[in-house]
């Protein structure tokens, strides 16, 4: 483990970091929830209206970027896998680190780094998010990023490596996309798909700190909870269950029925209360957080999404469907769905997560761009945006400051009111 798994070059101009007001440090932000602080964001943009900048990225990924001290961190793949009609050589296959200032999206350093192989091929499944699908973590000190078999990694601010660490070496044809969480002194990662396994990495050293088994079908990130007893949890939702663990060891708390088949979306939570959706067929589940044992379930729903994770707005629950194209809303405290409405013009397919900012909720689909719909038990689509270039947007969007960053396979995008 002491020795670099990564082989590595580094592009540095490197500025002191300042404070900011705000932060977006890891996938879905601060509280895992995809809830933004800032509320004055457009509802329209395209290349000619409210486009702040633009940046050019290596290579594609699904990985949605982060904010920490004004500056963004993302990451990317390049080498193999950019056409599916002529993949390459996987031997050619890296992963990059990029960091981009807010303000202007000048980049400040990459970090490129070889990947393990073999990894699984560039097709079916893996195609659809290729090599770059796990979003960093990051704090004032340093950034946590994770790329399957090839491991979790840890570079300071200034884009140096400083250590790697790998949590299992197998593979499955649908990729690996799960990102890392941060609690206290440790790095957490679902390594269902590698080792079947949570894994707490000390954050300092790389040195493995706990090792949980017996984690199933699990492609979703653990997210942090504060039960009502005031302590915090650990919550993942794997295939037939949800499970409640302590982050300080990984040992187990308790566990509820969850969703009766492999799991992408993260669950999220308020005042206590865990949501969870998934399936192919679409199914939910509510369970309070703080027991111990098996815990009951508060109720379950037949409605879900296989891909996205939902928002939480004044006792309401809001998502997409991956491939129906279809919103939801349902009764946070019933699970009563309250409306079930296709998006027009219809979107392909949605990869990414929801975005509620203020009263409204950003959902990115893949070819057909973004639609921006009123967070409230009536439907209503405010706005319906044209993406920005030709490629994918599988990342989920990002907001800080005023500002909502979109990333493509080819580009990042900053849109604001000017």
């Amino acid at each position: 483990m002491k020795t670099y798994f990564w082989t590595w070059s580094v592009l540095v101009c490197f500025l002191a970091l300042p404070a900011v007001a705000e932060d977006w440090p890891q996938f879905r932000g601060i509280l895992q929830d995809g809830v933004a602080t800032t509320a004055n964001l457009p509802t329209t943009w395209s290349n000619s209206q409210n486009l702040l900048w633009q940046a050019k990225l290596p290579g594609p990924g699904s990985s949605s970027p982060v904010v920490v001290g004004g500056k963004i961190y993302l990451t990317s793949y390049s080498g193999y896998g950019e056409d599916e009609n002529n993949p390459g050589d996987q031997s050619a296959l890296q992963r990059q680190v990029l960091c981009f200032d807010l303000k202007t999206g000048k980049e400040e350093w990459t970090f490129a780094a070889k990947a393990l192989v073999p990894e699984e091929s560039f097709q079916g499944f893996q195609a659809l998010h290729g090599y770059a699908s796990s979003t960093p973590a990051c704090d004032s000190d340093a950034l946590y990023v994770f790329f399957g078999k090839s491991g979790v990694g840890c570079l300071g601010l200034n884009g140096k490596p400083r250590w790697g660490c790998k949590v299992g070496d197998k593979t499955h044809s649908w990729g690996s996309g799960t990102s890392p969480v941060l609690y206290k002194n440790t790095v957490i990662v679902n390594a269902s798909v590698e080792s079947g396994a949570l894994v707490g990495i000390n954050k300092k050293t790389g040195s493995i700190a706990w090792t949980q088994r017996g984690v199933r079908a699990a492609w979703n990130s653990p997210i942090l909870v504060k039960a009502p007893n005031n302590k915090v949890e650990l919550v993942l939702s794997s295939e037939g269950e949800l499970q409640g663990y302590d982050p300080e060891n990984g040992k187990p708390l308790w566990r509820a029925p969850g969703i009766q088949d492999y799991v992408c979306p993260s669950v999220i939570a308020h005042d206590g209360i865990i949501y969870a959706i998934g399936a192919r067929s679409g199914m939910g589940v509510a369970v309070k957080a703080g027991g111990r044992g098996d815990v009951p379930v508060l109720w379950e729903m037949k409605r879900g999404s296989n891909v996205c994770s939902p928002v939480f707005h004044e006792g309401h629950l809001y998502w997409t469907h991956e491939s129906r194209g279809v919103a939801y809303c349902a009764d946070a405290k019933t699970g009563e769905v309250l409306y079930e409405q296709r998006l027009e013009p219809r979107p392909d397919l949605i990869y990414a997560s929801g975005l509620l900012a203020g009263d409204k909720i950003y959902y990115v689909s893949r070819n057909n761009g973004v639609y921006v719909v009123a967070a409230k038990p009536q439907f209503e689509l405010v706005a319906h945006n044209r993406s920005l270039d030709s490629s994918v947007f599988n990342a989920s969007p990002v907001a800080v400051d005023g500002k909502l960053l979109l990333r493509s396979n080819e580009a990042l995008y900053c849109v604001g009111l000017k």
